[in-house]
């Protein structure tokens, strides 16, 4: 099962530090997509007894053999049972990941993810998943070869192969050579559709996915261009979504470009995040309070804008009774909030730690 970590006050994901106040919010803030969580999959007893029997076994060099020449089989039946059993054995043992893709499995699986048959498909995303996790795998997997049928699958797939294409496209993204290759293949879009109209578990996978690649400036910019602004504030603007903190990471990221910026307004961004300082969790307070200085910074009108919504008694508060990092924040916001508003004062401010 994937399993979540929670964002600490120093939180590093996909090789990058973000701070965040909060220790005690147990609620997590993305994905690790650790493997894939579809249900286990049908399989007729004596399958079931050769496969665990296997499992169990030190040496299933044999099977695994043995399955990746049946996935090349003219049969879909045989086809989706050896892409089952490929999945199910890397699920969660990282050595059969690496004998897996040695064995050639890489190529034929990729093959399956452009099938027609939507199960096939499915399974086949969720193999290359699990084989994903394996770093030695990895450059393999992000060839553009590789790459366009997992975004083929967000486009077409079941919801289960969308959301394990979504974390497949995750674990491909940890260098920017490999988020330039999945930005320029048409993900984000397809991600931001994911986030927008996919299950809880979509909405998670594509702002986690959304998170590592929208590091890069030309990620950005295509995710503001694909309308990303309209889903995170109606999820910020959700409590009962528990995708507030999810949301408010991913917007962190992308205001820092003017685009990115005046989208997040036009979409009524700036009254959700003074209702988040106002109401929000210790966390949630935190990262919006960020957002609007950021915001704020360089721009009288935004300034202006974020004050007449009633600012600043909630961060008045705020700089009273929050996390330290928050309390400095809230102060910073407070200070540029009080400027006169007549032209812009002053050159950037430094908004990092």
């Amino acid at each position: 099962m994937v399993t979540e970590t929670e964002i600490q006050t120093n939180y590093s994901y996909a090789g990058r530090n973000f701070s965040i106040g909060s220790r005690n919010d147990d609620s997590a803030a993305f994905s690790d997509c650790n493997s894939d969580r579809s249900g286990e999959f049908p399989t007729t007893s004596s399958q079931s007894r050769r496969l665990l029997l296997s499992c169990a076994a030190d040496n299933s060099d044999d099977l695994i053999q043995h399955l990746v020449s049946r996935l090349e089989s003219c049969s879909i039946d045989d086809q989706k049972q050896a892409a089952m059993e490929i999945r199910l054995l890397a699920k969660n043992n990282p050595e059969n990941r690496l004998k897996i893709a040695r064995a050639g499995a890489i190529r034929p699986l990729i093959s399956l993810i452009s099938s027609s048959d939507l199960q096939l498909q499915e399974y086949g995303v969720t193999a290359i998943l699990n084989l994903s996790l394996c770093e030695e795998n990895r450059e393999e997997l992000t060839s553009p070869e590789a790459i366009a049928p997992l975004v083929k699958s967000l486009k077409v797939g079941t919801s289960t192969a969308k959301e394990n294409a979504a974390c497949a496209l995750l674990r491909l993204s940890q260098s920017d050579e490999n988020k330039s290759t999945i930005g320029r293949s048409g993900a984000i879009p397809l991600l931001v559709n994911l986030l927008e109209t996919g299950s809880i578990r979509g909405k998670k996978d594509a702002s986690t996915a959304l998170y590592s690649l929208c590091s890069m400036k030309e990620n950005k910019i295509r995710a503001v261009q694909a309308g990303i602004m309209k889903p995170l504030v109606e999820l910020m603007a959700d409590f009962a979504s528990n995708m507030v903190d999810k949301a408010a990471f991913v917007m962190s990221i992308l205001v820092a470009t003017a685009e990115a910026k005046a989208a997040m307004v036009e979409e009524g961004g700036i009254p959700v995040l003074v209702e988040i300082v106002e109401v929000g969790s210790q966390r949630q307070k935190e990262i919006a309070v960020v957002i609007l200085l950021e915001i704020c910074d360089e721009s009288v009108v935004y300034r202006t804008m974020v004050a007449r919504e009633g600012a600043i008694p909630p961060l008045v508060a705020l700089s009273q009774s929050g996390t330290n990092r928050a309390k400095q924040k809230a102060e910073m916001l407070i200070e540029l909030l009080r400027r006169p508003r007549s032209g812009n004062t002053g050159g950037s401010r430094d908004l990092s730690d």
